[in-house]
């Protein structure tokens, strides 16, 4: 199992982008400088009216396959 952790903003007007259906994935760089592309629907749980906002820990199979998904709690 491999992870990465990363710091998301995604704001309100992009997430609506992301629920027409006009953006499917999100382009992020983790903490230790790696790229990671995922589908965005894996974060619909996070979503808030101030958009997506926080430090993620996303875990995929040893295939590069989606397995789960965690916020980081503030504190």
């Amino acid at each position: 199992m491999q992870e990465i952790i990363l710091d998301l903003f995604i704001s309100p007007d992009e997430w609506l982008k992301i629920y027409r259906g006009t953006a499917r994935v999100v382009r992020a760089r983790s903490v230790d400088g790696r790229h990671v592309q995922f589908p965005a629907n894996i974060l619909a749980r996070y979503l808030t009216r101030d958009g997506i906002r926080g430090r993620f820990c996303i875990r995929f199979d040893d295939h590069g396959r989606f397995a789960s998904v965690e916020q980081f709690k503030a504190g």
